[in-house]
């Protein structure tokens, strides 16, 4: 399922007009990356928590010379899903 098919069932399901649904979509998205974007939790009980977290530098190769590279400590988004979500899966 991509974007627009998420905006197509949640618009035939809650009865909106894709033009709202597309709104409240991308807003939810905007929210979530400027929380991100500054350092907080976005946490959905049940579903599940955006956060960000350190990933320490490192060895590595590149993969076209051979030649031994490092890797600078970067901060990268994830995401920890939630209890029913994970149950909804199984």
């Amino acid at each position: 399922m991509n974007k627009n098919d998420l905006i197509h069932s949640i618009a035939q399901k809650s009865g909106m007009t894709k033009k709202d649904v597309e709104v409240v979509v991308n807003g939810f998205l905007e929210e979530v990356t400027d929380a991100l974007g500054s350092g907080e939790k976005v946490q959905l009980i049940g579903f599940g928590t955006f956060e960000t977290r350190k990933r320490s530098s490192r060895s590595g190769r590149n993969p076209q010379t051979g030649a031994a590279i490092e890797i600078p400590e970067s901060t990268v988004p994830a995401f920890k899903a939630g209890t029913r979500l994970k149950e909804a899966v199984k």
